[in-house]
């Protein structure tokens, strides 16, 4: 966690101490890298971090505000454990193999395809704010107590500050991500995180 910690400090300092200007490019593609944790509770334990690739598209701008939308294919590496096993109840079947499974530390690996849209506020000529909401298919590779393998969605909703540089753009977006299967494969408790992302991407 120190180097991580350390990482979005660097990011930072990056970010804010270079000057530039908005190129005004309709178009970006970029990268970030992102972690996070489950919201503190009695239950379960699911750390993760995740790589995303960007395609922003810029379909409006106003005085004050820009709307773009985006697409962000995701691979997430994540670990999980059940912390609380009365969660598996004693009506489901074979629930004392199950407990014991279920107890033990997993990796779970995501595969998504994030669709969003964004507002952005800009703030001079190189910083912005903004906030993103996004949702997107997914393909979780593991079975818990949670949710069940196979096919889900993710929803984020990110708040994000970005400082333009010549054509690049550095940016830092603390989000909450729920996934859940919308009920349609067995498990759909569903994990709730808090994550940080950082990312650079380049206006074309």
């Amino acid at each position: 966690m120190g180097k991580k910690i350390l990482l979005v400090v660097l990011f930072l300092c990056v970010a804010f101490v270079v000057s530039g200007q908005d190129k005004k490019d309709k178009i970006a593609i970029g990268f970030n890298y992102g972690f996070g944790s489950e919201f503190n509770n009695r239950n379960y334990t699911f750390t993760n971090h995740f790589y995303k690739a960007q395609l922003y598209y810029r379909i409006k701008e106003t005085k004050h505000f820009q709307y773009e939308i985006l697409a962000q294919p995701e691979i997430n590496f994540a670990t999980h454990q059940l912390l609380n096993f009365y969660f598996v109840k004693p009506e489901t079947p074979d629930y004392i193999e199950k407990r014991e499974e279920y107890t033990k530390l997993k990796n779970v690996h995501e595969y998504v395809l994030n669709l969003g849209f964004l507002i952005r506020k800009p703030i001079g000529k190189i910083f912005s704010i903004y906030t993103l909401a996004s949702i997107g298919p997914m393909i979780t590779d593991t079975q818990t107590e949670r949710m069940s393998e196979g096919f889900a969605f993710a929803d984020v909703l990110a708040f994000g500050v970005l400082a333009n540089v010549n054509k690049f753009r550095f940016d830092m977006r603390p989000s909450i991500r729920h996934v859940s299967n919308a009920g349609l494969n067995g498990e759909n408790a569903g994990y709730n995180t808090r994550n940080v992302e950082i990312g650079i991407s380049y206006g074309l």
